[in-house]
Order: C-alpha cells, then sequence, then structure tokens
C-alpha cells in the first residue's frame, strides 16, 4: 500500500555531490511545472491510502515559488508534507528564518536538511546549521541528514573471522556514486548479491515521481509514467513478478538480474547496489522505459527524454 510519495520537483541541483543517488547537479535537465505539480496531486489523491507528500530534488529551494504552492496545494488535499534540503540560501541566520518562516506558516511536518562535508566544506557555521537553527526556533520538526565519504568499519580477517565487509558512512551506491565513491573500498562475490536489502519491491510503500512523470521504485527503476497512465492504475497494476527489471531483482537480487539477461560483469563488487547500478545501466537500450529516467544513470549515457 502506497503511503508517500516523493515528488522530484527537479533534478537541476546548485551543487554536484559525489554521493548524489540521481547525478544531480548545476546542468541536470527536468524540473516539474506548477500545472504538472497540480495533476500529479490531483493523481495522488486517487490513491486514497496516501499520507505523505515530500518535495525533493536535485534541490527543491532552486524553484522557491513552485516548492511553495505545491505545499500549499498538498496540504489543501490533507497530505502531510516534507521537504528536502541541503539549505544552501540560510548564508546568514536572518536568511534562513526568513527562508523558512513560508513553509513554516504552511505547516509542513517535516524538514529534513543535508548537513555534511559533501555540501560544505567550509569554516565556521554551514547553511545547513543555520536552518537547523532556525526551523528550531520557528518549531518546526527537523533533522539532519549526514553522510560521510565511505571508510572501512571491518574486513574479515580483521577480527571478523566471518561476513562480510563493514562500509561506514552512509552512502548508497547508486547514481554519482557509484563512479566516485567505491575505489578502494572491499568487495564481495557477485553470488553473494541475491538480494535488495534496501527497498521493497513486491508491495513498495513509497513512490518517487519526477519531471518527466516516471514513477520510481528506486532511483531510475521506472514501474509506469504518470502522463501516460493515471497514477492509482499505475500503483494498482504493478506486477512485480511480470516486470522486467523488478521480477528478477524481487527474486534474487542483482546476481539474478545479470545472470537472467547474460550481462558482462566483474567478480566482486562492494555491494547489491552497486552491481545492480551497473547491470542496469547495461540493459537500458533493452528497457528504456522501465529504467528511466536515462539521465540518473550518467552523463556518458545522458539523453534529453
Amino acid at each position: 500500500m502506497v503511503t508517500g510519495i516523493h515528488i522530484i520537483l527537479t533534478y537541476k541541483c546548485n551543487i554536484e555531490c559525489d554521493h548524489c543517488f540521481v547525478y544531480s547537479g548545476p546542468q541536470a535537465e527536468g524540473t516539474f511545472t506548477l500545472p504538472e505539480i497540480r495533476g500529479l496531486l490531483d493523481q495522488a489523491a486517487e490513491l486514497g491510502s496516501l499520507e505523505w507528500i515530500y518535495f525533493e530534488g536535485g534541490e527543491p529551494f532552486l524553484f522557491y515559488p513552485s516548492m511553495l504552492e505545491g505545499i500549499k496545494l498538498a496540504r489543501q488535499k490533507g497530505f502531510r508534507v516534507g521537504v528536502v534540503t541541503n539549505a544552501y540560501g540560510a548564508v546568514s541566520n536572518e536568511d534562513a528564518f526568513v527562508w523558512l518562516r513560508p513553509l513554516a506558516d504552511l505547516g509542513i511536518d517535516d524538514l529534513s536538511i543535508s548537513e555534511d562535508s559533501f555540501h560544505w566544506d567550509g569554516g565556521g557555521k554551514s547553511p545547513a546549521f543555520r536552518a537547523l537553527e532556525a526551523a528550531r526556533d520557528l518549531g518546526m520538526r527537523s533533522a539532519s541528514i549526514s553522510i560521510a565519504r565511505p571508510f572501512i568499519e571491518a574486513v574479515p580477517g580483521d577480527g571478523q573471522e566471518r561476513g562480510k565487509p563493514v562500509i561506514g558512512g552512509g552512502a548508497m551506491f547508486r547514481g554519482r556514486a557509484v563512479d566516485t565513491l567505491v575505489e578502494g573500498l572491499p568487495r564481495r562475490s557477485w553470488r553473494e548479491l541475491s538480494e535488495c536489502p534496501h527497498e521493497d519491491l513486491r508491495s513498495p510503500s513509497r513512490l518517487h515521481v519526477d519531471p518527466y512523470g516516471y514513477v520510481q521504485v528506486c532511483q531510475g527503476l521506472s514501474i509506469g509514467n504518470i502522463w501516460k497512465s493515471r497514477l492509482s492504475e499505475i500503483a494498482a497494476g504493478y506486477s512485480p513478478d511480470s516486470h522486467p527489471v523488478c521480477g528478477p531483482l524481487a527474486k534474487g537480487g542483482p546476481a539474478l538480474l545479470a545472470t537472467q539477461y547474460k550481462v558482462d560483469h566483474e567478480d566482486e563488487y562492494v555491494d547489491e547496489c552497486h552491481f545492480c547500478y551497473l547491470i542496469r545501466r547495461a540493459l537500458l537500450d533493452r528497457f528504456p522505459e522501465h529504467l528511466a529516467p536515462r539521465q540518473v544513470y550518467g552523463p556518458e549515457v545522458e539523453v534529453r527524454d
């Protein structure tokens, strides 16, 4: 039962983080218009089970008026609303307060702010820190998202005779992270990577919808398009076993996906996400409507949808 829709308001971002799931950056394409936001929210209301709407990106504050109107419309429909941001505009305490006060007035229910070295490497208070202080003063429910560069916590043989390597930092090896953060990390046999440990592909409770209309159960893994079919029809009609990519992943993880489609691959990968992302990238031309939008798989394969 779908209880949350995460609206990727834009793929554009003011920075290019190494750990970005969706390859966002200043040059990224794809932004919702206000009519499209209204259309999506109308479709979302048809689901019946929906509780939450999140606005994220990219960086949703780059399109501040559209984001505010979207929040207003979502609240009018009775949804709880959250926003995910890097708080780049909180360049002073006063700026942070003025920036966030309209969101507080609209009554958003959750504000998640990225606060880590990927987003700020300068001295003093970061914009994220100022935004968190302002959110507290405004009585907003807020929390920080902090991702560190991957580091090795333990590997078999370092007092850990069995099991798998433990990699800290919290980064997910999807999107740009596959091309920027995996070097030097311990790897496991591809045969061990036989499940999807992070997404419920059989019965997803949240879906991501992007400006191109793609409904994604994981970044770049589409189950339909809201500009071609209603969101309620897509959710009700979703059957993982009949989906050419979700089916193998749900049954046997990226190992089965690679085997079923006879994709050439290496012997070892950092984890399931690392292997899955690269296998999906290799299958882009075979399943263009299911592995979409193409741009989240990197600039070397990027095309405009």
